[in-house]
């Protein structure tokens, strides 16, 4: 039916149908629940555990999507395990102008230059704590303010954490957007480890890393992430442009390597997430194998519909019964190499 409906949707510009398909899903998360018959399918065998939580099954949402926290029930009712909401700066602030988001269809991709407009850590926490009886995993993705320095950056995700940490089961440290000025220098190892450091441990913490960083520049994040004893990683963002982050079908290959080598070079001490052209369960079980015990979907759902995770559950789940394996955590790494 998605597909059928696809060509009429995507007349409508990229953001005017986001924020379209943001207020239908706002609405009906009170009601979420009716809609679990339609995409809800679990098994046993992608339950799982990671940095000492539990998943239902190993897809997640993307942050970008819900970026207030105001329709996560609705999503979970898709078939996610776990929503990570935001980018959520402390202060409101508007991103960048507009037109900032962009489809390429010939390429199954999107091109992003928001700028993490946000409504603020107060806004979000009011929206958070509506979630607080819930059967799924809530993230939250932290970035600075566009006005916040860069020597200041770590009182920015510091002040956040302490805002919503309590309303989430982990708390993301975003970094590597390629779209706020000057922000992918905090990547660089001191900056990095002064942010780090500055947080509490009271939820698991991640990093977001970027696909753009060569192999020197990953095995640095791998030292600072075992020295500063972070939970774990998230790979990856976008990939810069001019234009903006490219997502979709273009970084899904560039995804997976930097899962591969982040992988073998933390000597799977540390969980990773696998984020970046996921569009079927052969793209989520190559993830899978890689290295990524966790996978997250957002361009996928654009171009394939709500319909992707239950396709993509039900897919692993046959992937498995092929390989041989009994659970979605022994196929973790296996092909790493």
């Amino acid at each position: 039916m998605y597909k059928l409906l696809r060509p009429i949707l995507f007349q409508i510009p990229p953001e005017t149908m986001h924020d379209a398909a943001a207020r239908v899903s706002s609405f009906f998360s009170p009601v979420a629940g009716i809609f679990s018959g339609l995409f809800s399918y679990e098994h046993p065998s992608l339950e799982t555990q990671v940095f000492g939580v539990k998943f239902k099954n190993p897809v997640g949402l993307a942050p970008g999507y819900d970026k207030s926290g105001s329709f996560a029930r609705f999503m979970a009712a898709l078939g996610f395990s776990f929503i990570e909401i935001g980018t959520v700066t402390p202060e409101p602030q508007a991103g960048n102008p507009k037109p900032r988001l962009f489809r390429i269809d010939k390429d199954d991709a999107v091109i992003n230059r928001m700028g993490f407009n946000s409504i603020g850590m107060k806004a979000v926490a009011e929206n958070l704590k509506k979630l607080q009886h819930r059967s799924f995993v809530v993230g939250i993705n932290l970035g600075k303010n566009k006005t916040t320095s860069n020597e200041q950056a770590a009182e920015d995700y510091l002040t956040g954490y302490n805002g919503l940490a309590l309303f989430a089961d982990y708390v993301v440290v975003n970094v590597s957007s390629p779209n706020t000025p000057g922000l992918r220098q905090l990547l660089e190892k001191e900056p990095l480890k002064k942010i780090l450091n500055a947080l509490p441990r009271s939820k698991p913490l991640l990093l977001k890393i970027s696909p753009d960083m060569d192999n020197a520049q990953l095995d640095e994040i791998a030292e600072v992430a075992l020295e500063t004893k972070i939970d774990g990683i998230i790979a990856t963002n976008t990939i810069a442009t001019p234009e903006g982050g490219l997502s979709g079908e273009p970084l899904r290959r560039r995804s997976t390597e930097v899962i591969n080598h982040m992988y073998k070079k933390l000597n799977g001490q540390l969980p990773i997430i696998g984020v970046g052209g996921i569009f079927s369960a052969e793209d989520a079980y190559e993830k899978i194998r890689a290295g990524a015990s966790l996978v997250q979907i957002y361009t996928g759902m654009i171009y394939e519909g709500p319909g992707l995770v239950k396709r993509i559950k039900k897919g692993l789940v046959e992937l498995l019964r092929r390989d041989g394996f009994m659970n979605i955590s022994e196929a973790v790494g296996v092909s790493a190499k």
